[in-house]
């Protein structure tokens, strides 16, 4: 069977038109850049220098509500789908050609709840951001050693670090996830709540 070629960035954007693009921006808290604009170059920069990927659209998401609307652009119009966190990943995986970035680097907060040593951390956080927040109180959590490392991908990816002899893997002090799924569903998932889904977060 031969292989149908790829739609090219360009092509994509002529399909979605400026309607769909104006129509998602108006649903959009956080800016959505596209090829040409000023901040689209610095955004779909990675750690990896090497990968030199080109989405039709990167939606800077500043909320959760910004990433389900963006999940949902992309189901609705199937659009090639790819997530940066930390854009730390050295095979590429947050950027894709064509497609749509749904960018978290812009949603970094750590809130440290002190009384129960727990700390609730944003999606685009990195591990500096989490050092940071939990250092103020004397507290620490099994990460990794590189401090521009986004904590969502090292934790769904283990997590290897100097604490773990003692306290384990990153993932294994993951308490609760709060996602959104392909569909656009905004979900918790927890030892008492979607345990599967919790179990398949933490591989």
């Amino acid at each position: 069977m031969a292989a149908l070629p790829a739609r090219t960035m360009q092509n994509e954007v002529i399909e979605l038109g400026n309607k769909a693009i104006d129509g998602f921006r108006g649903r959009m808290r956080g800016p959505v850049l596209l090829p040409g604009d000023r901040d689209y170059d610095p955004a779909r920069s990675l750690w990896n220098a090497m990968i030199d990927r080109r989405p039709a659209l990167i939606a800077r998401c500043v909320n959760v509500t910004d990433v389900i609307a963006a999940t949902s652009f992309g189901r609705e119009h199937d659009l090639l789908i790819a997530i940066k966190g930390g854009g730390h990943n050295v095979t590429g995986n947050a950027m894709c050609d064509g497609g749509i970035v749904i960018d978290l680097s812009l949603m970094r907060r750590c809130d440290v709840d002190v009384g129960r040593r727990v700390v609730r951390v944003e999606g685009g956080a990195v591990l500096g951001d989490l050092d940071a927040a939990t250092q103020a109180h004397g507290l620490a959590t099994p990460i990794g050693i590189n401090s521009t490392t986004g904590i969502a991908g090292l934790t769904l990816g283990g997590g290897i670090g100097h604490l773990m002899r003692l306290h384990g893997l990153t993932v294994d002090n993951l308490v609760d996830v709060e996602l959104v799924t392909a569909s656009g569903e905004r979900v918790r998932a927890a030892e008492d709540e979607n345990v599967d889904l919790f179990w398949a977060v933490r591989g």
